[in-house]
């Protein structure tokens, strides 16, 4: 468990690296050693980790290759909304029920509820995740506060619930969160969360973005003919309670730029560099 922590701990000090050194190009051995391993470690951490080589996921970081996403962002997200599925990748993609608390159950604070809730490995860092009877309610990645912290934000969300601390069905729930999408197809997940109506559909919108896929909060405002509130859509987006699950990720800036990110801006990109890796391999086994 330690070195998988580990991994992504690297991996996001390379990112950091990149960050710093980007207009030099940096080869594998100044990336291998800004870690501290040995270009052969290096690179076979990155493989083993993304599922590809170091140098076609630094691809997936660029600024131009988000734009590119972003330009045929259109016809994917519409063609998302209309079928619910983008083409053959979005087959092998998370297919998540959500269910909203009513308006009696936001009230309450979840009074009546009993949530399991405990922390796990992911490939993105450590994760707190809670669930109930009637779904996922609660996924946040440990940032500087650390499990404390994670606790307290669970506590915020759902004040009036009894608490269950359950590791073994936390990391359970991870493996099926956080699958390769070569791997079998995986059993329907539900989430359960509270939001306001206005919330609930921008994270049902987010839903339909696939894997390998980007929007903006302008192309996200108008999915939900919401076109001049963008800056309501950014705050909703960043209000998701299950991170990952919902793939708040998935948005960008119009201009390209990968934007902010709640659990990190590093660990943003590093996600949607291994979604598009992943997905750019399930598309190369398809042809």
């Amino acid at each position: 468990m330690i070195a998988r922590m580990n991994d992504y701990e690297r991996i996001a000090s390379a990112i950091r690296y990149l960050d710093r050194h980007h207009t030099t190009q940096p080869h594998l051995n100044a990336l291998a050693q800004s870690v501290g391993l040995s270009p052969f470690h290096f690179h076979r951490l990155f493989s083993t980790w993304a599922g590809i080589t170091p140098k076609d996921f630094l691809q997936c970081l660029t600024l131009e290759h988000a734009r590119s996403l972003l330009r045929t962002g259109d016809n994917v997200l519409d063609a998302a909304l209309t079928a619910g599925l983008s083409g053959p990748g979005r087959l092998h993609d998370l297919c998540v029920a959500l269910e909203a608390a009513s308006p009696g159950e936001m009230k309450s604070g979840g009074a009546g509820l009993t949530i399991q809730y405990g922390v796990a490995i992911t490939p993105f860092g450590d994760a707190l995740i809670g669930e109930t009877a009637r779904g996922i309610c609660h996924l946040s990645f440990l940032n500087g506060n650390g499990r404390a912290g994670a606790h307290h934000l669970l506590l915020e969300q759902w004040p009036a619930a009894e608490l269950q601390r359950n590791d073994k069905r936390a990391a359970k729930l991870a493996a099926q969160i956080f699958a390769r999408p070569e791997t079998e197809m995986r059993p329907r997940l539900r989430a359960f969360v509270r939001g306001t109506p206005f919330q609930l559909r921008v994270w049902r919108a987010l839903l339909r973005v696939p894997r390998g896929a980007l929007t903006s909060y302008g192309r996200l405002s108008a999915a939900i003919n919401q076109p001049t509130a963008a800056r309501a859509v950014g705050s909703a987006v960043g209000a998701n309670p299950v991170a990952f699950l919902i793939p708040c990720h998935r948005v960008i800036r119009e201009t390209g730029v990968l934007g902010n990110y709640r659990w990190d801006p590093i660990r943003k990109r590093a996600i949607l560099a291994w979604e598009l890796a992943a997905h750019s391999t399930v598309n190369a086994h398809a042809a």
